[in-house]
């Protein structure tokens, strides 16, 4: 199994930045790519960007390209997520999630079915 841990959650005013962290312990080598996704009330869990463990690969969904960046420390077995320039409209509960599928990061990690391991969530508030 694979054990997810986010960090990093608080509260902002509209235009900050956040740093997420999500964890992973256990057996992360079964795991190929690190997902980050959004739920705020009332909604649908949503992707936001995804990093694989290995090489430069990553994908974004567009509501957040160009103000967030996804990264990486192998070596802490870490995933980052930076978040510039926050809007209201970014406040949710973020989860990070571990998957194991090798074809490209587009073809298939915007979906929540194609995880195996999730977070608890940290919950990111940004105030108008």
């Amino acid at each position: 199994q694979v054990q997810l841990v986010e960090s990093g959650g608080g509260l902002v005013q509209a235009g900050g930045s956040l740093r997420l962290s999500c964890a992973a312990s256990g057996r992360t080598f079964s795991s190929s790519a690190i997902g980050w996704f959004r739920q705020a009330p009332g909604k649908e869990r949503e992707f936001v960007a995804a990093i694989r463990w290995s090489g430069s690969s990553t994908y974004y969904a567009d509501s957040v390209k160009g103000r967030f960046t996804i990264s990486r420390d192998n070596a802490k077995n870490t995933v980052y997520l930076q978040m510039n320039s926050l809007k209201p409209e970014d406040a949710a509960v973020y989860f990070c999630a571990a998957g194991s599928r090798i074809t490209p990061l587009k073809v298939w990690s915007s979906r929540t079915n194609e995880y195996d391991y999730w977070g608890q969530g940290t919950q990111v508030t940004v105030s108008s």
